[in-house]
């Protein structure tokens, strides 16, 4: 939801994801790539509806990188919709998608291999 959004019940807009929740905090602020996990999170639509207002706009790629977003801040509690209490928001700004690339993902923030960097069209050969 942080890249492609979801629906919001009441007005109609698309609703983008803009913090995501950690149980750790960072101080890292800049650009990072987003990836869809390979198996859907343990939510359901209805779920999801009920708790956020919103219905999701389709099936979305899996297991893979599908855009960017910056992280420009890192806080506790946030105002936000989506924030989680008693976790840290990594306050999200600036989302785009990107062509989507199939690339195994996991935890944590690292930095991204020049190769994936490359088939994501943000690193010229």
């Amino acid at each position: 939801m942080i890249i492609t959004g979801a629906t919001d019940v009441q007005t109609g807009a698309i609703a983008l994801k803009d913090v995501e929740n950690r149980s750790w905090k960072t101080s890292y602020r800049g650009p990072v790539l987003i990836h869809a996990s390979e198996g859907p999170d343990d939510i359901t639509p209805a779920d999801i509806e009920r708790r956020f207002a919103v219905r999701l706009t389709g099936e979305q790629p899996r297991s893979g990188v599908i855009g960017m977003v910056e992280i420009v801040d890192c806080v506790q509690p946030h105002p936000s919709r989506w924030y989680a209490p008693n976790h840290f928001a990594f306050v999200l700004r600036n989302p785009h998608p990107l062509t989507f690339v199939k690339w195994r993902g996991a935890l944590s923030l690292r930095t991204a291999p020049p190769e994936l960097l490359e088939l994501c069209g943000l690193l010229i050969p």
